[in-house]
């Protein structure tokens, strides 16, 4: 289904007005006891989802034996999902009741459709502003970085990139994985992020190190740990740590240029099948509970009551590179063309 582009323009105008005079936070829905019931009757959701595989699995058993409401994970690239839901809409078949992705652009998109429903769980309350959507539209329930990394059996340290220009050293040509925006909403904000930040300049030459190109941000982390390649060109945050807390040999680099901060929004769908179940996940993914469980798989939490694991980079000593959502619906689809055309992929 392609996109409605005066749709997402009238929407992304009118979010350019909401950064200068922002509405107030919508009032918080409480976790009753009635919602716990009807959520049990309806018995399952249907979640489409971006996060790491791991992580959503191990979310949706939890969240299972705690309410006894089934999960029908479906998980998949960013923009795997994006797509599928505006076809699923777009033939009228109303299938999912949580939607996960990591590219914030599509909330835009789908809230100019009229297709997301306002919900803001009150375990948010604590939660800065930038974590909650427009009209309670999502929620940002995890979020990671995307940064480049090496496999340490191949790569020394003091050889190792310590930015993104690094990366085109020619020593480094044949030896680098790299997710393409094609699939994954986290590159797409990369490649947005880095784009503004170094010029498509920066990826002409990147094209011409004979990178290996792979789907999501996930896999990076994966084959270069595996020694299929030395070094990962981009990499989601939250797999690689995961990765090295089970042993894998790898090293996290920060570039100084900056490192892109990729959202990972969770909406309910207007049309959802299954409303009170839907809610019910989100209260969950909000809980302290949930983000403790995202934090032990390698996610960064906004619930500023859970520290942080002493072994991380602090953020603090990260120059973080934040993305608007209303840019990234606005330019996603040049940045996808334009990426292929540039790698030929």
């Amino acid at each position: 289904m392609p996109i409605n582009r005066r749709a997402v323009l009238t929407a992304t105008a009118g979010l350019a007005i909401a950064r200068t005079a922002r509405a107030a936070r919508p009032e918080p829905a409480a976790l009753t006891p009635e919602l716990i019931a009807a959520a049990k009757k309806e018995g399952k959701i249907a979640w489409y989802t971006a996060d790491d595989l791991v992580l959503a699995t191990r979310v949706s058993k939890v969240f299972e034996a705690k309410y006894g409401v089934t999960v029908q994970l479906e998980r998949s690239g960013a923009e795997r999902i994006y797509q599928r839901i505006a076809q699923e809409y777009g033939s009228n078949i109303n299938a999912v009741d949580v939607a996960t992705t990591s590219d914030l652009g599509h909330t835009v998109f789908w809230r100019a459709s009229g297709w997301l429903a306002s919900y803001v769980p009150s375990e948010t309350t604590h939660w800065p502003d930038k974590a909650i959507g427009p009209d309670g539209i999502y929620i940002v329930d995890k979020f990671t970085l995307v940064m480049s990394g090496y496999n340490s059996r191949i790569v020394k340290a003091e050889d190792a990139p310590k930015s993104w220009a690094d990366l085109l050293d020619p020593k480094w040509k044949g030896k680098m994985a790299k997710a393409h925006p094609g699939y994954s909403g986290a590159i797409t904000n990369t490649t947005f992020a880095l784009s503004h930040l170094l010029g498509w300049e920066f990826f002409e030459k990147l094209a011409k190190q004979g990178v290996l190109q792979l789907q999501s941000a996930t896999d990076p982390p994966m084959r270069v740990a595996q020694g299929e390649r030395a070094v990962m060109a981009d990499a989601a945050e939250v797999t690689a740590l995961r990765l090295i807390s089970e042993g894998a040999p790898l090293v996290l680099v920060y570039p100084t240029e900056g490192v892109p901060v990729v959202s990972v929004g969770s909406v309910v769908m207007v049309k959802a099948p299954r409303p009170n179940a839907a809610r019910l996940f989100m209260h969950y993914l909000a809980s302290s509970e949930c983000q403790k469980l995202n934090m032990d798989n390698g996610s960064r939490s906004f619930d500023a009551t859970l520290p942080e694991p002493a072994n991380w980079t602090p953020l603090s000593k990260i120059k973080l590179l934040f993305n608007d959502p209303a840019d990234l619906a606005r330019e996603a689809e040049e940045i996808k063309k334009r990426y292929s055309k540039i790698f030929g992929v």
